[in-house]
């Protein structure tokens, strides 16, 4: 399942960057959306079953560089024991907020607004490249690859397929997603989508919660400031092997230390691939 959410999570990242100019951060091919999502999941499991469904609203403006998700989802799950059956339901409520590399995190059972910094986003910024087109050949280098156009909602999508996941991706906006894992299903697909429109500020906002910060945590502001060393990092970083690479990236991390070589070493090479994009190699 880790090594799902990693491969998701590198599609989503990197079909969904254009070229930047002037180091400003540009995710997407079109300058600001409003997209509505239904979601559902089922499948058995275990001898049980889920089954689930849920929305989600996207709103993004400045090509991506703001941009704000929620989520609500209500999953049921059913499990059966000697002719005996359980019922688990669970509900969630998730916000996203992603501001020029700052993230925000909603956590509406605490309360809490957890404030940090969006890596992909900052290396993205600083590259003078093509992110997109290096994107999609990070993603062919792991498996994925295009596998047609189709048309969803009007608009002309590009298709890929990264180890069964699929997706419909209009000028690197998600419209679809379809996957299967492990027996369940989950698939989400935008019920309307508004490219190029006023997006108002209000769409933006996050609830009256504290806000947390995450250690060494640097606003938009004084990272800029921090670059010149940053790119000293990631010198040295380019310079490391795997076999040093991964025992940094273990030594204090308890979710690296899970992860298998193969893992490991599919997020080793994005990380080399993202530095050299970075440099405009």
């Amino acid at each position: 399942m880790k090594k799902l959410n990693i491969l998701l999570s590198l599609i989503i990242i990197l079909t969904s960057c254009s070229g930047n100019s002037q180091n400003k951060l540009k995710r997407y091919d079109v300058k600001s959306g409003i997209v509505k999502y239904t979601s559902t999941i089922s499948g058995k499991v275990l001898g049980g079953e889920v089954k689930g469904s849920g929305t989600e609203s996207l709103y993004f403006k400045n090509w991506g560089a703001v941009e704000l998700k929620e989520e609500q989802a209500t999953q049921t799950t059913t499990m059966k024991f000697f002719g005996r059956s359980k019922t688990e339901k669970n509900s969630t409520h998730v916000i996203n907020k992603l501001n020029n590399g700052e993230s925000y995190v909603v956590d509406f059972d605490k309360k809490i607004i957890t404030v940090g910094r969006d890596v992909m986003m900052d290396m993205m910024k600083q590259s003078n490249t093509d992110a997109g087109d290096a994107g999609k050949s990070m993603l062919e280098s792991i498996g994925g690859k295009k596998i047609g156009n189709e048309s969803f909602l009007g608009y002309n999508c590009e298709v890929w397929d990264i180890k069964g996941a699929k997706q419909w991706m209009y000028k690197g906006v998600p419209l679809k997603i379809d996957i299967t894992v492990l027996g369940i299903r989950t698939l989400k697909e935008a019920t309307s989508a508004k490219f190029n429109v006023s997006v108002a500020d209000s769409n933006f906002k996050l609830p009256n919660f504290p806000i947390q910060k995450q250690e060494g945590f640097m606003n938009n502001q004084v990272f800029e400031g921090e670059m010149d060393g940053m790119n000293d990092n990631m010198d040295q970083i380019s310079k490391l092997s795997f076999e040093e690479w991964k025992k940094l990236a273990t030594k204090d991390d308890s979710e690296m230390q899970e992860m298998s070589d193969e893992e490991l070493h599919q997020t080793y090479n994005m990380i080399q691939k993202m530095i050299k994009m970075r440099k405009g190699n």
